[in-house]
C-alpha cells in the first residue's frame, strides 16, 4: 500500500499535466477558429457593400470602367475561398487597394461625393473596417497565444504530440497600407 500512493502520484501528475496543456491548446485553437470566423463575416459585408458602392460610383463615372472592373475584380479574388489567413489578407491587401483608386476617383466627381448613397455606403466601409482591424486584433491576440504554447518548452511537446502548428496571423503586408491614408473634406 505505501508503494502504491507514490506511484499513483508518479503517474497521475504528468497526466494531469498532460491533460491540462492539451485542454489549453485547444481551448487557444478554438478561439482563433471562433476570431477567424468573427473576421471572415467582416470581410462577406465588406464584400457585399462593394458592389452597392461602384453601382453607385458608375452612375457618375461611366468612363471609368478599368477603375470599376479592377475593384470587382479583387473582390472575385477576395471573397473566394483561401487555404490561410496569410493567402486572405493578401487578397484583403489588394482589395482595400483598389478602393483607394476608387475613392481617388470619387474625388474626381464633386456631385458623387455629395451624393447621398454614395456617403451612406462610404460610411458603412469605413464602419465595416473598423470592425474588421478589431477582429483581426482579436484574432492575432489568440493567434499569439496559440503560437507560444506551440512554440514554448514544455506545452511544445503536447502540441507535437497534436500535430499542432503555428498558425498564421491576418497581417498587412504593404507599407502604403500601414500608412495613415489622406482624406480630404469637401469645402
Amino acid at each position: 500500500m505505501e508503494i502504491l500512493i507514490p506511484a499513483l502520484i508518479i503517474i497521475a501528475v504528468p497526466l494531469v499535466w498532460f491533460i491540462g496543456n492539451y485542454n489549453g491548446i485547444v481551448r487557444v485553437r478554438n478561439h482563433c477558429r471562433e476570431a477567424w470566423s468573427d473576421i471572415d463575416t467582416e470581410l462577406k459585408r465588406r464584400h457585399d457593400l462593394i458592389p452597392n458602392l461602384v453601382e453607385t460610383v458608375k452612375g457618375y463615372a461611366r468612363h471609368e470602367q478599368a477603375t470599376l472592373q479592377a475593384v470587382l475584380e479583387a473582390r472575385s479574388r477576395a471573397e473566394a475561398t483561401h487555404e490561410s489567413p496569410k493567402a486572405q489578407a493578401a487578397e484583403e491587401n489588394r482589395l482595400v487597394s483598389s478602393l483607394g483608386g476608387l475613392f481617388a476617383l470619387a474625388e474626381s466627381y464633386p456631385d458623387l461625393k455629395a451624393d447621398r448613397h454614395f456617403l451612406e455606403l462610404q460610411r458603412e466601409l469605413v464602419n465595416t473596417e473598423d470592425r474588421i482591424q478589431a477582429s483581426r486584433r482579436f484574432y492575432n491576440g489568440n493567434v499569439r497565444e496559440l503560437n507560444n504554447r506551440v512554440e514554448m518548452f514544455p506545452s511544445s511537446l503536447v502540441a507535437s504530440m497534436m500535430g499542432q502548428r503555428p498558425a498564421d496571423y491576418f497581417e498587412i503586408d504593404a507599407l502604403s497600407e500601414r500608412s495613415v491614408p489622406q482624406v480630404s473634406t469637401p469645402n
